[in-house]
């Protein structure tokens, strides 16, 4: 499929819908359940590009991963912190997350590794993570560009305490990596944040993962502290379902006047695009959790209200909040999100690129957005090999006739099944 042409909606939909497990805990747990004390059933998992990539990984580096889709489960035999095979070359793909944290677990151990990527991803930023291992004795061989994958990386084991200077503005997944490798580092962890950013809602995910699996850690407001003698002891976990992805459903309710209710998404979700319900609800709808899942209500005839919100906690829903801006009452003003520039696309620039195609007002600038209320008008919304501008955009088109999304399956990244799902809920 090369092109998906959005069907217009002529009335209020009214969804139930299942969406996959996150992909942020996803690959967090198959790192976890790597290092592990034994062996770990993963249920709930996420199979997209980004996870087969991670677990394609693992077993190149020697685990021992059971792979069982049609349950959407996974099973790893950890092992204690250690990894199998001394020398591999992993592919990380598209992954943003196993490219982090694969890189942080290869610099931390006894061996050679080489690590390849997409080309996509040759392009995201690393440096501060390579440097960071640097620090602490593993050799760093650029294979291509300074600064970016692919890389040989040969690591150092550390029989002393780590302590270590991080700077987390171009990505929070930096300090995650490091935290989420502290059963390595048996004398434990020190991490100084340099930044001015210091914490996020994905740090507070993998925060909370590692105390669930039993390894505290410590936050003074400027340094993470893991304690000695941290492992990680778990049998089974079962991953949450995706936020992120839910967000979409509910974004359509909210510009068509309708309901959405996404199965097994409750108020207890610990994930940062939970803050997106409180979006919605300034937009001018109504949340719930019900026993199915959260519903959203849109607003009578999806007049949504203007808004002007900084999304730096939450920014993979800029670009549903963005492609559902136009239909709002007032401008919408997106501020404190400068650091998905440097995403799976420039994703400011892309959102006004394909924004002002269909004829809408924006202003763009250098960490922050502003989009106008329009009338779009028919265009092929380009999707810059990004899975989220995708995504978003279908939400588009549910008000405007004519709006065509290129390369859509580049959605696989996170949600493969997702323009099936949307074509079988826009013919209800």
């Amino acid at each position: 499929m090369e092109q998906y042409p959005v069907r217009k909606i002529e009335k209020p939909i009214d969804w139930c819908v299942t969406v996959p497990g996150s992909k942020s805990m996803t690959n967090r747990a198959l790192l976890m359940a790597a290092l592990s004390d034994g062996t770990v059933t993963l249920d709930g998992v996420l199979f997209s590009d980004d996870s087969r990539h991670f677990i394609s990984s693992l077993t190149a580096l020697g685990f021992d991963v059971l792979v069982e889709e049609e349950k959407r489960r996974v099973t790893v035999k950890g092992e204690s912190g250690t990894i199998p095979k001394k020398e591999a070359e992993i592919d990380v793909g598209s992954a943003g997350t196993a490219a982090r944290f694969l890189t942080a677990m290869l610099g931390m151990s006894d061996g050679s590794y080489v690590i390849q990527a997409s080309g996509q991803m040759k392009k995201r930023p690393m440096k501060d993570l390579f440097d960071l291992l640097e620090q602490t004795g593993a050799e760093i061989t650029y294979l291509e560009q300074e600064g970016f994958l692919p890389v040989k990386i040969t690591g150092q084991r550390k029989d002393q305490k780590l302590t270590v200077r991080l700077d987390i503005s171009r990505s929070t997944q930096f300090l995650s990596a490091m935290l989420l490798i502290s059963p390595m580092l048996p004398q434990g962890l020190h991490i100084q944040i340099t930044s001015e950013k210091t914490d996020g809602s994905y740090i507070r995910i993998t925060r909370n993962m590692m105390e669930n699996w039993g390894v505290q850690t410590q936050f003074d407001g400027k340094n993470y502290e893991v304690m000695p003698g941290a492992a990680y002891h778990k049998t089974t976990y079962v991953v949450e379902p995706d936020m992120s992805a839910a967000c979409y459903f509910y974004g359509a309710a909210a510009i068509t006047g309708g309901k959405a209710i996404v199965k097994n998404v409750h108020m207890d979700n610990t994930q940062g695009d939970k803050k997106f319900l409180n979006v919605l609800e300034q937009l001018g709808c109504k949340v719930t959790d019900t026993a199915k899942g959260i519903c959203v209500e849109g607003p009578e005839h999806g007049n949504i209200h203007g808004i002007d919100i900084d999304m730096n906690d939450f920014s993979d829903q800029t670009m549903t909040l963005a492609a559902m801006a136009p239909y709002a009452d007032a401008p919408v003003h997106i501020s404190h999100i400068g650091h998905i520039r440097l995403q799976e696309s420039d994703r400011i620039h892309a959102i006004v690129t394909e924004l002002r195609r269909a004829g809408i007002r924006c202003e763009e600038e250098e960490d922050a957005l502003t989009i106008y209320p329009g009338v779009p008008h028919a265009t092929v919304i380009k999707t810059y090999e990004d899975h989220r501008m995708a995504m978003a955009f279908s939400l588009f088109g549910l008000r405007t006739e004519g709006i065509i999304i290129d390369d859509p399956l580049c959605c696989k990244k996170t949600f493969e099944n997702y323009f099936e799902l949307f074509t079988i809920l826009t013919q209800e």
